[in-house]
């Protein structure tokens, strides 16, 4: 299956239930007025992209209408394909041109964060860099079990030590590693919940301070992975960790099984915090770059329905 293709079937959910009203509904007018634009804006809020940004996409949708003497109500959802591309886009490519780069995953337990890194170091890999995986996720039983199987799968190296270890000291062990063996990419894996909240956004300000100090100059990225079927739900944890840590980019797993594929809006534009990973499957390949053009001509395409 194509990646285009691909992506099209992961947003079927979605696009089956909310865009597929938008689609009817502005088949139902015969005119381009302010009524047409009230349900928009309605139908997207539903679909999770937010009030604010579905307010931001129906006047952006007004002034292009009028800008280009639009009058038939069909040709909107070409011009919303459009604008939801427009917004999408800014900074979706991984920042990794230092040797070695950096990423942190983060992430509430249960959103597939282990997975993604798995699917993230083979993704790194096909591309020909070198990866080290480091097992910082000192606190969950199996956390570091499951990354050494991922580790296997991609045939990346792995550095660990023993559960409860201090997470901060498997990264320091995992750059002095990667230093030492020229390795182009360190991955990290961290907790995603200790016995507290404020324990885990401090353990998560220490990593951050270890990496600040070892490596200075190095390509960092801070990655959270967000499950898509939690709908706003994200966007508020997308909230939380971005004042705690400064986050990077979105990683959104699990697009496949939600109707609440808008979310993916609510979060770059509501939060400016880009989306630069989608999972779409089940699949070590089912991990896919975010090309912002992709994700809104798969949304709003009714062409060869399923």
């Amino acid at each position: 299956m194509g990646l285009f293709k691909k992506i099209k079937e992961g947003l079927k959910k979605t696009r089956d239930s909310v865009v597929s009203q938008i689609d009817s509904m502005l088949k139902s007018f015969t005119k381009i007025d302010e009524e047409l634009f009230e349900e928009l804006t309605e139908l997207l809020v539903m679909g999770d992209v937010g009030i604010q940004t579905a307010e931001q996409i129906t006047d952006e949708l007004r002034v292009r209408v009028k800008k280009e003497g639009i009058k038939d109500p069909k040709e909107i959802t070409q011009l919303l394909q459009e604008v939801v591309a427009d917004m999408l886009r800014g900074d979706e490519e991984l920042k990794i041109s230092t040797k070695p780069s950096i990423i942190l995953v983060i992430g509430v337990n249960g959103v597939g964060k282990t997975t993604t890194i798995g699917k993230l170091a083979n993704n790194l890999k096909k591309q020909g860099k070198s990866v080290l995986l480091a097992a910082a996720d000192t606190f969950r039983a199996a956390a570091i079990e499951q990354l050494e199987i991922w580790a296997d799968r991609s045939g990346c190296d792995i550095v660990k030590q023993n559960e409860g270890s201090d997470p901060a000291a498997v990264i320091y062990d995992a750059i002095s590693a990667a230093k030492a063996r020229n390795t182009d990419v360190i991955i990290c894996d961290t907790a995603g919940r200790l016995h507290n909240k404020k324990h885990l956004m401090d353990e998560l300000a220490k990593i951050g301070r270890v990496i600040d100090r070892e490596l200075p100059d190095a390509d960092k990225e801070y990655l959270l992975v967000l499950d898509a079927t939690t709908g706003q739900n994200a966007v508020n944890q997308a909230e939380q960790f971005s004042k705690a840590t400064g986050i990077t980019g979105i990683v959104l797993t699990k697009l496949d099984g939600t109707a609440k594929g808008g979310v993916v809006l609510a979060i770059k534009n509501g939060l400016g915090i880009p989306v630069k990973y989608i999972g779409v499957g089940e699949q070590i390949d089912d991990l896919q770059e975010f090309v912002p053009e992709d994700f809104a001509k798969a949304l709003f395409d009714f062409g060869d329905k399923e």
